[in-house]
Formats: C-alpha cells, structure tokens, sequence
C-alpha cells in the first residue's frame, strides 16, 4: 500500500478545524501525513503559530504539543532568529520500512484493539477490586519517569492494559488483550516516540482508571476510546510509507 494517492487533499484540508478529543493526535496526524504526502515539502517553512491556530481551531499549547513531537522525531525542526521559524526536515528520519502486509493491515489490527479494549474498560468500571487497581496506579507513575525510555515506557504501557484485562476477571478477554497488544507492539516498533507523545498517553491513563476507580462506564469508555483513536493518528501521522 502505497500512502501517495493521485487526489491529493489541499492545503485547505491540511490545515482545517480538528476535533476538541483528541486535538494533539490529530494535529500530529495532520502535519505528519502533509509531510509524508509532499504537501509540506522538504525544508518548507510552516505558517506562524498565531496562523496555524486559528486555522486549525487549537490553543497554543496544543499546536507546541504536536510541534515538539514531531521535533522530536525528526519531522520538524526550530530555527531561532531572524528568518526562524519551524521547517520540515529534508530528509526523513531513519526509520527502517515497514512491510506492505503490516501497512495493508494496521487500522484493522486497531479496530479489533477498539473492540476489545472499549469492553475492558466498561467491565473493569463494573467489576475491579480496590487492589487489583493498585499496581495499575503505580505502572502510571513509573510511566511518567519512562517518557524518554521507550522500551521500558512500552513494557509498563503492556502490563497496564493487561492489569486492567484481569481486572474484568474474564480470561477469554485478556487472552484477546494481550493478543490485541502484540499486533500493536509490531506497529509501533515502526515509528518514533517522541516524549510528548507518551506524557500524553499517559495523562489519559490516569484519568481512565479515575473513571473506574469511580464506576463510571461511561466516561472510562470514552476516555478508552479517545486513548486508542489517538494511537491511530499517532499511527497516521508518522507510520513510514512503504515506498
């Protein structure tokens, strides 16, 4: 699957309103894909940020979110002084390509994390012990030391998701948890992870398991649900082409 296409959107597109849920995913998408695509060429200067705000209908600091991920992994890069500003790289960062068949698959290896973890948490909000919750409180705040230390980051990112699958006290769905989780460890394994990225990530796993430590299913659904949506424009945004 080639990510070029022969009806390319317009810079109108690229720069339009995002969503209020998940504004920072989103607007990495958004800049990630354009640079991908050609539409952001190599060493082209962004707009302003007051420009690119209000365009693209976020607050300051979200557009600085997005902007410092994409820094971080080599998308983008700051200028200081006269004639500053922020430009797209000109070369792409050293990311070894994903095969065809993992690209051919990716948003469906992501629905069926949807499926499954949007269930997770609707049952752990029903069904989690004060101290099976526990440990899950202290993988976030390990979390919050491991942003610059992703293979470590990603191990704690595994053994929360599976904490909350046992939570459900349901075998059958950690099995698919931690089924959903491999597939999603190969995908990952092919982008950066710049640490604003997973301070993020990580900002929502605290609230998620407030929402059930609270027995609200609901929210903890929805807050789910925004958590993994983000993961896919991570996914959009800076998943490599296969050429």
């Amino acid at each position: 699957m080639s990510l070029s296409t022969p009806d390319l959107p317009s810079m109108d597109t690229v720069f339009a309103p995002v969503r209020s849920q998940t504004a920072f995913e989103e607007t990495l998408e958004r800049l990630g894909t354009a640079i991908k695509l050609g539409l952001l060429a190599p060493g082209a200067r962004l707009p302003a940020e007051r420009e690119l705000c209000t365009r693209l209908g976020i607050s300051r600091s979200t557009l600085r979110q997005a902007l410092t991920a994409l820094a971080q992994s080599g998308h983008l890069h700051a200028v200081r002084g006269r004639g500053g500003g922020t430009f797209v790289a000109e070369r792409p960062p050293p990311v070894d390509p994903p095969s065809r068949e993992l690209l051919a698959s990716w948003r469906e290896a992501c629905d069926v994390r949807l499926s499954v973890e949007l269930g997770i948490a609707a049952l752990a909000a029903a069904r989690a012990r004060p101290e099976e919750l526990a440990p899950l409180d202290e993988l976030v705040v390990a979390m919050d030391d491991l942003v610059e230390d992703f293979p470590a980051y990603r191990q704690a990112d595994v053994r929360f998701h599976i904490g909350l699958a046992e939570a459900t006290h349901s075998p059958r769905l950690v099995a698919a948890a931690t089924e959903a989780q491999g597939a999603m460890t190969d995908l990952i394994s092919n982008i950066a992870h710049p640490a604003e990225i997973l301070e993020h990530a990580n900002a929502q796993h605290a609230r998620l398991l407030s929402c059930i430590r609270g027995r609200d299913a609901d929210a903890a659904v929805r807050i789910m649900a925004e958590h993994l949506r983000g993961t896919e424009h991570v996914l959009a945004g800076l998943l490599p082409g296969d050429g």
